[in-house]
């Protein structure tokens, strides 16, 4: 039982490490062409610690539980190793190719209100506060007649990335 519980634990560092020097394995091996992507699938560190951490801890309890030997508990604990592994691996893809981080394109600001917080003056530009994406984003924007600091506006017109066309809100 002193074994399983080793490998238990020893799956438990493994999965330490992998989470505090995450990509530094990958970094040391990156120029050996014959390692490239060895950490990304079904070898990787997370997986790897499953894996041995589920087999020494499936093994221990069923030694200490049923009083098997070593060779029935391993072959307890091998398929409980290989489902947490596969279980592992399941996640960390899920979690690498989560596509919801998408960066707010040009026309996302359209329709947005804001704040007047450099005054707009007639023909020229002023700055204004708008909450894009949940940040707060400072644009230049330009309107059709001057705007004072702390009016209300409305953006109707994206001209670049980094200014806008807005008009006051009206009350």
């Amino acid at each position: 039982m002193v074994w399983f519980l080793g490998l238990g634990f020893a799956g438990l560092v493994v999965l330490a490490v992998a989470l505090l020097f995450d990509g530094v394995l990958e970094g040391l091996f990156g120029g050996v062409e014959a390692l490239n992507g060895l950490f990304d699938g079904l070898i990787s560190l997370p997986v790897v610690a499953g894996f041995v951490s589920m087999l020494g801890f499936s093994g221990a309890i069923v030694t200490g539980t049923t009083g098997l030997g070593p060779a029935a508990a391993t072959a307890v604990a091998v398929p409980a190793a290989l489902l947490t592994a596969w279980g592992a691996y399941r996640a960390t893809r899920v979690l690498m190719n989560d596509g919801s981080g998408s960066a707010p394109r040009e026309a996302d600001v359209v329709g947005v209100t804001g704040v007047v917080v450099t005054a707009i003056s007639a023909g020229g530009y002023g700055e204004v506060l708008v909450r894009l994406a949940g940040q707060p984003v400072k644009l230049a924007a330009r309107a059709d007649r001057p705007l004072l600091r702390g009016t209300r506006v409305w953006v109707d017109q994206s001209l670049s990335s980094t200014s806008i066309s807005v008009r006051p809100v009206e009350h």
